[in-house]
């Protein structure tokens, strides 16, 4: 019953929203598919939402965009991205919709005008409220 109790908790805690504030402010989740990770560096001022795909790599595209779902509903995007191999990048100064997107919804479907990576929102808001703490007050000096 132990092993049972004990393995129906690793694919939760594998899935599960994590917040670090340091070096950086960092939001990050990964699921079988994909790998998400915002960043804030206050000495840019910036923050960084990379989606990583760990089973294939991202194509050529001009738009990049987020589709959020379940809750409050709104897509984004833009055509300030980059690509390299696996790993689709966007850094703006500012992110309240990609935040509010990943807080108040279910789902969030990143995508490109050929591919698409949905992850579940299953958690976000506790480490998303963290995280923009962090933000807001920057991560602790040493």
């Amino acid at each position: 019953m132990r092993a049972f109790a004990l393995a129906m908790l690793l694919p939760m805690s594998a899935a599960a929203w994590e917040f670090s504030s340091s070096p950086l402010c960092t939001l990050a989740h990964q699921s079988e598919r994909t790998r998400l990770e915002i960043t804030y560096d206050p000495a840019v001022p910036e923050y960084r939402l990379t989606v990583d795909l760990l089973t294939e790599q991202w194509t050529s595209s001009e738009t990049f965009g987020m589709s959020f779902r379940g809750g409050r509903d709104i897509t984004i995007g833009t055509d300030r991205h980059e690509i390299n191999d696996s790993a689709l990048t966007v850094s703006d100064t500012g992110f309240g919709n990609v935040l509010d997107g990943l807080e108040f919804n279910a789902t969030a479907t990143a995508f490109t005008a050929s591919q698409s990576a949905q992850v579940s929102l299953a958690g976000a808001a506790p480490a998303v409220r963290k995280f923009r703490r962090c933000a807001r007050q920057g991560p602790p000096t040493s």
